[in-house]
């Protein structure tokens, strides 16, 4: 029986790159920064507060599951802005964003109420962008 769905990818067109902005910009933990065979990099990062939870930051190269052409389709759709990977909760959506800005994390705007909270859509530094959501109360 599936308990749980446990590790969550995220593809990055650099690794080192995705790690400053999760973990240093963001301020996600790394959960796993491991070498495999063959020089693969095995990156996963979560939440503090979400411990069973890894995200997956999986670099797009080719290799054993992913050709030269895969590659190109996958940066390209990054480069205009087509994989919108999901959402993080926060408490305030306005003062996170003010403070990720002042970071330089790049949003598509403002933050706008939304029937379901504050929302702000920020963008990494591979293209990829997420909802930044502050849920109304229940």
């Amino acid at each position: 029986m599936i308990t749980r769905y446990s590790h969550a990818p995220i593809f990055v067109k650099d690794q080192e790159s995705a790690y400053d902005f999760y973990v240093n910009k963001l301020r996600l933990e790394v959960r796993t920064d491991a070498t495999m065979d063959g020089g693969f990099r095995w990156l996963t990062v979560g939440p503090k507060g979400q411990p069973d939870l890894e995200i997956i930051l999986f670099k797009i190269a080719a290799g054993e599951h992913m050709t030269d052409e895969h590659v190109a389709m996958f940066k390209k759709l990054q480069d205009d802005g087509l994989m919108g990977a999901g959402a993080f909760a926060v408490d305030d959506c306005r003062a996170t964003y003010e403070e990720l800005k002042a970071k330089g994390v790049q949003f598509k705007g403002e933050p706008e109420d939304q029937f379901y909270g504050i929302e702000a859509i920020m963008v990494d530094d591979s293209g990829n962008w997420f909802s930044m959501t502050q849920q109304k109360p229940h």
